[in-house]
């Protein structure tokens, strides 16, 4: 058993496996591959049950995480500049109604040059849908719920001025507010969250929508690809990074109340549950529903892993739904139970969409060395947006030869759906020419252009889901 780390007293848990990309040099990361003595490696901080996982898998996949996660940091301050870059260029070409308006309108004096704090400035994942309104759906829907989290799972991913006019202005919504959240372990305010109020008639609707993935954000690549996890006693192991970006305290956990210098940044998980508890408490008809996509699906679920833990009765009666899109594995096989056990305790709604070939919600893998369990039901939907309510998606850890042909062909599938889809179903589903480009690299990649906003709010608005939700 690797020794203690004095930075941290980690004993809110009865097990752990933390890598610490920062303490690895690249001759120690070679030696993980040569070596099995995991436990012996300064980066490698461990205590649990039995001997550490010591497989060549599983020495590799530690080699893979680690060296990813400190290229991510050699490369943030560029990738984040060539971000910065590409959206300004988007956003250019959109506000001038194309890439031949931009010198039409330059030589005319009346060239409109975009503002990243604007309501009408978008970011990549926002121009690959940019579907404002909430179109084709109305509050009497039994799946309007649903469609208001992918929307709102969309609109997370856009700054202040877009989201509070998106909520206020098309969705004649109570804007409540959008939180910039600290991460102790990357000392930066990198989680953020949109809390929405939907007032209607006597149901009141709070709407949470953590963000997901920001393309060129490595710090969001580093918690996704931080393999290390902790065990909670009498729960099971849940994903290391994720929990760090909800909030987890170094030397505390999850206590369940906390004192915090207001000058700071809140913590994902503490600020949330303090504005429901208050807006829920003085208001007897409000309900919340929580919602996120990619990384800000997990984050989704893990708040309600964190209620459960703390036994917060009024948050617990009043939540309607967990509606997650594209969301990764977030535990191992004891914590997935215990959520299915705490779930229907509670009469807790959960539902995880996953679309087609989309590689995330793949990963991390649900094998022997990654130990990673998904739970609960799962709506699958393929290319053509038709409904299949399973407990595992199809090819569930994605990288398999035999499946490389049949996901080529729904990429090509997915393509020609690009011309075809807004004749069929109307302008409200209409791609542009960035999600064009996009599914034209699905070819090569399959399961990249599935991860996006688009086709999971089309699973919403296309799919049959009335029929799942009648069957509950």
């Amino acid at each position: 058993m690797a020794a203690k780390s004095e930075e941290c007293n980690k004993g809110f848990a009865d097990s752990y496996m933390l890598l610490k990309h920062a303490d690895a040099r690249f001759l120690d990361l070679l030696h993980v591959l040569s070596s099995r003595n995991l436990s012996r490696r300064k980066f490698v901080e461990s205590h649990a049950e039995g001997e550490l996982e010591e497989s060549f898998s599983h020495r590799w996949l530690i080699f893979i995480s680690i060296l990813i996660q400190k290229l991510l940091q050699l490369v943030s301050k560029p990738l984040a500049f060539f971000g910065v870059c590409v959206e300004l260029l988007i956003n250019l070409i959109a506000l001038n109604g194309g890439l031949f308006s931009i010198i039409f309108n330059f030589l005319r004096g009346k060239l409109v040059l975009p503002d990243p704090r604007s309501a009408n400035y978008l970011s990549c994942i926002g121009n690959l849908d940019v579907r404002l309104k909430l179109d084709g759906i109305n509050r009497e829907d039994s799946k309007y719920h649903i469609a208001l989290s992918m929307m709102a799972s969309k609109a997370s991913y856009e700054n202040v001025a877009h989201i509070e006019s998106t909520v206020e202005d098309h969705w004649q919504m109570e804007y409540v507010g959008f939180y910039d959240c600290w991460n102790e372990y990357q000392e930066k305010a990198s989680t953020q969250v949109l809390i929405a109020l939907d007032r209607h008639k006597n149901r009141d609707t709070y709407v949470v929508a953590f963000r997901g993935t920001e393309p060129f954000n490595a710090d969001d690549w580093c918690t996704d690809i931080d393999i290390s996890w902790y065990g909670i006693p009498d729960v099971g192991r849940m994903h290391g990074g994720f929990m760090k970006a909800l909030g987890l305290q170094k030397n505390l956990g999850w206590p369940k109340e906390i004192e915090r210098d207001g000058r700071l940044p809140p913590l994902a998980y503490y600020v949330i549950r303090d504005i429901l508890r208050k807006g829920l408490s003085e208001n007897q008809n409000a309900k919340f529903i929580v919602t996120g996509h990619s990384l800000g699906g997990a984050l989704a679920i893990l708040f309600a892993t964190v209620l459960f833990l703390h036994d917060e009765k009024l948050l617990l009666e009043r939540l309607e739904g967990i509606y997650t899109f594209g969301q990764p594995r977030v535990g191992d096989e004891a914590y997935a139970m215990y959520m299915k056990q705490k779930l229907q305790e509670h009469s807790v709604k959960y539902c995880r969409f996953v679309y087609c070939n989309d590689i995330v919600p793949r990963l991390p893998y649900d094998d022997k060395e990654m130990m990673f369990k998904h739970f609960g039901i799962c709506l699958f939907f393929d290319w053509r947006y038709q409904l299949k309510v399973v407990e595992e998606e199809p090819n569930k850890n994605y990288f398999s030869v035999w499946c490389v042909i049949p996901m080529t062909m729904n990429a090509i599938l997915e393509l020609i759906r690009s011309f075809t889809i807004a004749y069929q179903n109307g302008p409200h589903y209409k791609e542009g020419w960035l999600l064009f480009f996009f599914r034209i690299i699905g070819v090569l990649l399959p399961g990249l252009p599935a991860h996006g906003p688009q086709d999971y709010l089309n699973s919403t608005l296309l799919g049959p889901i009335e029929k799942h939700l009648k069957a509950e």
